[in-house]
Formats: structure tokens, sequence, C-alpha cells
């Protein structure tokens, strides 16, 4: 099946009342029938539901279709994408190792892997993601991620691809793209070598903010990179906790069963069933939703390219943007998602225009079917220290857009009022 059917058939199976709706299955446990029947899933001897927390048949189905449309192997769905980046980390590195990310990544991101995550133990190295030529001096035997985007939040940059994946598997580093701005719609990472995905729900798959979520998606073959492989003893020793399971020696997507097993069952970041049902409404209409999107946004690029107010802006969907060889070279018929990021002269500006806009709305999310304006140096990005904002392209007069379903005409308006 094609990635629109995909979508739409994969993971379900009519019940008998034949519904084409999946269902809610709103429920925190299940009736095993007997003792052996629930024995044996607790040994993964049979597969089935267990406990909410750790699946639930609604949340299956949108793992499936997750892991589907981004032609991946099996996928987790958990209760944000600030959890699913969490997971997808700690599954790899533990005390005394260190992961490297990438220059341009969401400040949520930022403050999570350079300061969260030292207090556990785990520190973090940055490195130039447009180019990757300082990535491999960074790496050492205790290096367990590289974590990137596939499209940056909010710069809108998108990564040396190539590069960072030869680079990590020289090394047999796992390699973990965050690819919500994107959308699989628009990139498959998996399909250019990267090893797990992340993902928002909450954003453009989601697609009206209505529910807080997030996905993590192995790649086909994944497996093979961490079986024997030394950086990874989790995967390969006995884990104490769950009877000294060894994961490796099972027949199923390791990396998401251990996040599921070990991280989704302690650490209980689980999405609730009718999140779930959300996100599968969502993701029914991705295909159609990222391209007017992504016009919408190129519209409006267009515009504030060739205001006198306006001193540069980040759209690779743009032909003369210096990135737009990549987005012809990985995104799908050029199409750049409808995320924007402009610069004007000073923050008193960025405020007087976000004050000013009338359609848009002064809000901090992004994949809305609804425009939004965000000022990130004081928002988003406000625990980033200065120096480390200018480093990653965000100026104190940066203004990210997100651009919505309205018409373009409307909103190309609204912004030419407020610009002034």
């Amino acid at each position: 099946m094609k990635q629109e059917t995909q979508a739409l058939h994969v993971g379900y199976e009519k019940n008998d009342f034949g519904t084409m709706s999946v269902p809610i299955y709103q429920t925190t446990a299940y009736d095993f029938g007997s003792a052996d029947h629930a024995a044996n899933l607790f040994a993964l001897k049979e597969l089935g539901p267990i406990y909410t927390r750790l699946n639930n048949p609604t949340t299956d189905i949108l793992e499936s279709r997750l892991a589907a449309v981004e032609d991946g192997e099996a996928a987790l769905a958990t209760a944000s994408g600030h959890s699913a980046v969490l997971f997808s980390i700690i599954n790899l590195a533990s005390a005394g190792d260190n992961i490297i990310v990438s220059d341009k990544v969401y400040g949520g991101t930022t403050t999570l892997t350079s300061h969260t995550l030292k207090r556990f133990g785990i520190s973090c190295k940055i490195f130039d993601s447009n180019s990757a030529q300082d990535l491999e001096d960074l790496i050492d035997e205790k290096t367990k991620v590289i974590f990137f985007e596939s499209l940056s939040n909010p710069q809108v940059a998108i990564p040396n691809v190539e590069k960072i994946v030869d680079v990590a598997n020289k090394h047999d580093i796992v390699t973990i793209c965050d690819n919500t701005v994107a959308t699989p719609i628009l990139f498959q990472p998996l399909t250019h070598g990267i090893d797990v995905i992340v993902h928002s729900t909450s954003k453009y798959i989601n697609g009206q903010g209505t529910a807080l979520g997030g996905a993590i998606i192995q790649r086909k073959g994944l497996n093979d990179k961490l079986i024997d492989n030394k950086r990874y003893p989790e995967f390969n020793e006995p884990d104490e906790s769950y009877h000294g399971l060894i994961y490796a020696q099972l027949p199923f997507p390791m990396f998401i069963l251990r996040a599921r097993l070990a991280l989704m069952r302690d650490f209980g970041a689980t999405p609730s069933p009718f999140n779930s049902w959300l996100f599968i409404q969502g993701l029914e209409t991705l295909h159609v939703r990222m391209k007017e999107h992504s016009a919408n946004a190129y519209k409006v690029a267009k515009f504030l390219k060739n205001h006198p107010k306006v001193k540069s802006v980040s759209y690779p969907g743009l032909e003369d943007d210096f990135q737009h060889d990549r987005v012809e070279k990985y995104f799908k018929d050029g199409m750049c998602s409808g995320l924007l990021n402009f610069e004007v002269e000073s923050f008193e500006d960025a405020k007087s225009i976000l004050d000013s806009t009338k359609i848009f709305s002064v809000v901090v999310n992004i994949g809305d079917s609804k425009s939004i304006i965000t000022h990130p140096a004081s928002t988003t990005h406000s625990q980033v220290p200065l120096e480390d904002l200018k480093k990653a392209g965000i100026n104190a007069g940066s203004i990210r857009v997100s651009v919505g379903l309205e018409n373009a005409d409307d909103l190309v308006e609204d912004l030419k009022i407020a610009l002034g």
C-alpha cells in the first residue's frame, strides 16, 4: 500500500459491528480469562494487551500506522513529544555516557539534553548539523546517541543527513532524528539510513492543537546494529528488572520493545486512548494538509522576502534559499512544511508585529490548522543563553511563523498590516 492508504487502513480490522471509525478502548485493564494466558503475556510467550500503561488496542493501531507511514518496523506512542525524546535517548545512554546533539534543535530539547540529563550523569556535546564536519572529532567510546532534527524548529534548517549517517555508522552509533516539522509526508528519515525517529504528534499529525502526544519509531534492521554492539550492553546483557530477559535474543524490534517494557513501564508517560484516537483522525488527512500548509507558507515566505522591514527569511522552500538544494534532494515535491522564520530589526519591532496581527495568534505551538506567530527568544528558547541563541541562529528580532490552512492572501494581508 502507498503511504496515503496506509494512514487510513493499517492496523485495523473492522470489529464485529463493522465500525468504520477505529473504536476508543477507554480502559485501564483487561480480563485475561485465565491465569495461564496472563502469565504468558507477562513472559512474552503471547502478545496482547496487558495494562494500558504498556499497551492499548486504540494506541496499537496508531503505532502501527505511524510505523507504516515512516516505513519503519515498530513504534511506541508516548504522552508527549518531549517524553518521546527523553525515552529515545535514555533507552541508549546511562550515567557516564555522552550524547551529541545538533546546534539547531527545539529549545526544550536543548534544556533537556544540555542541562536536565546532565544531572543524571549524561553529558551533551553540540555539533554543527549543517556541515557535520566537526561530528567525528566529538565521538568517543562513551558516545551513545547522535540527535538532530530533519527540519529544525525554529530555524527551519535542514541537516547534512548523509554525512551524519556515514559518521554514525562508521562508529556503530545510533542516530535519532526528530521528524516533527517535516512529517513523514515530506521526508522519511528511515529510508535515508537514520535509525530512530521521534515525533511530537501534538503538532502536524494532530493538526488542530487538541491533544498532547509523541512517538518513537525504529527502522527495519536496527536489531542488527544493536546485537553484540559493545556500546549498548542494555540490549545484550540480562535485564535484572525483567527476570534476566536479554532483548537481543528476542525476535522483536528490540529498541521499541525495551522502551516499552523498561521505560514506559517505569516512567508511565502513556498516551490516553482518546488522544491516540485523535491522532489517528489527524494522521488520516496529514498528506492533504501538508500540501496546503507548504503551499501557504511558500506564498507567505515570498511576501516576507520582499518586504523592506524584513532582514531575512528562513524557508528552504524558496528557490533562492541557500538550503533549497536539500529540499530538492530530500523532500517530497519540493514541499517544506508550514514553518518559517523571519527576522526584523529588533525585539521591539518583533513585539509590535506579534501584537498587531489579527489572524495569526501569539501561541507557542506549531502545526495547527490555524496560523501561529511566536517570538522564540522570549518564549520557547528563553532558557537558552544569549550566546547559544546566536550560535543557533536565533536573534532578538527573530519571529517564528507556523502557517495554517487559512487563505494565503488573508495571511499575507494580516502580516502586511502588522509590519506597517
